[in-house]
């Protein structure tokens, strides 16, 4: 028989530690960029955006956290006037800023490694430094039209039906609310597939770029340091790639509204929502020379007085 009780301690302790993790990585990211920003009083196109991102992601899995705690422990006390439309808006927010600016960063490598012979490739490839900041202000204003959009959809449907929440869990409690949303999982469910469409084509030219200059080097017989810089910066986009639409999938799955059968695709799915920020900042912080140097650097720190005590 199904236990509720044990379900929902069980997935706030994981999601706990997820959450947890990825705030650490993404702090990480941001102190490094801004320990840089302070010294060199300036920032370049990459960090602006890795500190965009990490900014994001952070805010992303703590009010995921708060709201994922809130609703297993207390649900009736969210989905009330005003409450409810505050988190509808915040996570459509929060959500789609994390996916634009990830999308951002991969648009910007594609720009800016790529090498085509396409006048309007090359004229982006000149200004994209100048762009970046145009990009990262639509980034932030495109989620937040849609958590706007999402906010006044919520509040017209929650006063139209007037849906009483009663006593019970967070899965009984969401599955009221779900039948009443559809439009706003959709505007939602516009925002992923935009952000999609940005890295898969991206990301596509990117490998096929990386793959083509891999070959010339190869006829070449260019050195074999060259070659490894390009088979890993080919490893790292596709494992970005990978993740990205993985996430993707969870994402739209997680928009349609789960039985009491699929309670255990709801949990997983969930579950690598909350690990995604985590692991793709990983990835990035191993494809970042500065980042991964200050990273192993305080591993090293962190070991050797483990050893000394």
């Amino acid at each position: 028989k199904y236990n509720a009780t044990s379900y929902g301690d069980m997935t706030l302790a994981i999601t706990t530690l997820e959450a947890f993790a990825g705030m650490w990585i993404n702090a990480f990211i941001i102190s490094v960029v801004c320990i840089g920003w302070v010294k060199k009083k300036t920032l370049n196109s990459n960090e602006k955006i890795l500190l965009l991102l990490g900014c994001s992601r952070f805010c992303f899995l703590c009010f995921s956290w708060i709201y994922c705690s809130f609703s297993i422990t207390y649900p009736n006390y969210l989905y009330v006037q005003l409450t409810f439309q505050l988190i509808v808006f915040f996570q459509s927010f929060f959500t789609c800023s994390n996916l634009w600016v990830s999308a951002c960063l991969c648009v910007f490598y594609c720009i800016k490694i790529a090498s085509f012979r396409n006048r309007f490739f090359v004229y982006l490839k000149v200004r994209i430094d100048r762009m970046v900041p145009w990009l990262l202000l639509a980034s932030m204003l495109s989620p937040l039209a849609i958590g706007i959009i999402a906010y006044d959809m919520a509040d017209t449907e929650l006063s139209k039906n007037h849906i009483s929440t009663g006593q019970g869990n967070f899965s009984t409690v969401s599955g009221k609310m779900d039948k009443h949303f559809f439009q706003t999982y959709f505007i939602c469910g516009f925002g992923f597939v935009t952000s999609f469409i940005a890295v898969i084509c991206s990301a596509l030219l990117l490998v096929f770029s990386l793959w083509r200059h891999k070959r010339r080097m190869q006829k070449n017989s260019v050195n074999s340091l060259s070659m490894d810089a390009h088979i890993k910066a080919m490893k790292s986009i596709l494992s970005f790639f990978i993740t990205y639409s993985i996430n993707f999938i969870i994402l739209i799955l997680s928009l349609i509204p789960s039985t009491k059968e699929e309670i255990y695709v709801a949990l997983l799915s969930l579950l690598y929502l909350y690990a995604f920020p985590g692991v793709h900042s990983l990835i990035l912080i191993f494809s970042n020379p500065k980042l991964e140097k200050t990273l192993l650097e305080i591993l090293s720190c962190v070991k050797c007085k483990v050893c000394m005590r």
